[in-house]
């Protein structure tokens, strides 16, 4: 589980700001590009803007097997600056950053979900936080504001049995959030971004949809996913888990040991990321510095990489993958 939440985590933030970080940059202007589930009306009045999201796998297992389905996505927060209540002047622009979100379906019997789908909704209400900034002397001198919209909808997971011992299984993830506007930025803060589902079993085993046994290739051919793509995580030989993500991946993907950490760009080498982002001028770092924290955090860490650190990130050579079906 270890090695699928590290890959989930690097999907969840892909695309999340991109090289040079800064967010006057084009690229970073329109962002949160990847895996929308945006509000219903939204997306029914926007092609190419989904508000469903539908995986299907094959699941080899017995009635008493349990599954669990975790739906992992990112919320969209505005973050301003601005003076005490009663004084003008001294605001910041508004920037947008995103928070993690969780919707968990846990303990489902596999007789349960053959017998109907089991739901969950989605409820998170609007909200708001207030940091209060301080001076020396403990005046406050500044707030830092945080606001959300509200985001609703439901996950529904069930099960169809295709044979003895081999059943699909389907996770439905909606959003239902009501929305009457036209503005793409304001569909986006009540959008599930970047998301993606993890499904995962004790008892049974999953079948891979890239490379399925001869056997079975009609069954994974009939499954439907919809703004998603499963692949099996973990260990090689692990069938326990699968993520199934906007992002289109191999089955068992790994993070690169060398790589120092999250880069948001992970069709991209590590290396030429991090000499671009030390080739950065001053003024381009201090607006990174004052943007995006992760971005932030991204300039410190190719700061402090030591030489040796640096030319780990030039190259590996690992193992020739096979490819499905030779």
């Amino acid at each position: 589980m270890d090695q699928a939440a590290e890959i989930a985590r690097a999907v969840l933030y892909e695309g999340y700001l991109l090289w040079p970080y800064r967010q006057s940059a084009p690229k970073n202007r329109h962002r949160w590009t990847i895996g929308g589930v945006h509000p219903e009306p939204y997306g029914r009045a926007h092609d190419g803007n989904p508000w469903l999201m539908q995986t299907q796998v094959l699941l080899q297992a017995g009635p008493a097997d349990t599954v669990e389905a975790r739906v992992r996505f990112l919320h969209v927060v505005t973050h301003e600056f601005a003076g005490p209540p009663g004084t003008t002047g001294g605001e910041a622009p508004v920037r947008e950053e995103a928070t993690e979100r969780e919707t968990a379906v846990t303990g489902l019997g596999l007789a349960e979900l053959l017998g109907g789908p089991a739901r969950v909704e989605i409820d998170i209400p609007a909200g708001e936080d207030v940091e209060w900034l301080t001076d020396a002397g403990g005046r406050r001198v500044a707030a830092a504001l945080r606001r959300w919209e509200a985001v609703r909808g439901h996950v529904e997971v069930h099960a169809d049995l295709l044979r003895p011992g081999l059943c699909r299984l389907t996770v439905r993830v909606a959003n239902t959030t009501g929305w009457h506007g036209a503005s793409r930025a304001e569909a986006l803060k009540r959008t599930l971004v970047s998301a993606h589902t993890v499904v995962s079993t004790g008892g049974g085993r999953f079948v891979s949809l890239m490379d399925p046994p001869e056997d079975l290739r009609a069954f994974a051919d009939g499954c439907r996913n919809l703004g998603t793509w499963p692949v099996l995580v973990g260990g090689e030989d692990e069938r326990h888990t699968m993520l199934s993500s906007p992002i289109i991946l191999y089955d068992h993907p790994r993070i690169s040991p060398e790589s120092p950490g999250d880069l948001f760009d992970a069709t991209e080498i590590d290396q030429l990321l991090t000499l671009s982002v030390l080739a950065l001028t001053e003024e381009e770092q201090r607006e990174i510095r004052e943007g995006d924290p992760r971005g932030r955090a991204i300039l410190d860490r190719c700061a402090a990489l030591s030489p040796e650190q640096l030319m780990r990130l030039h190259g590996t050579m690992r193992e020739v993958r096979r490819e499905p079906g030779t």
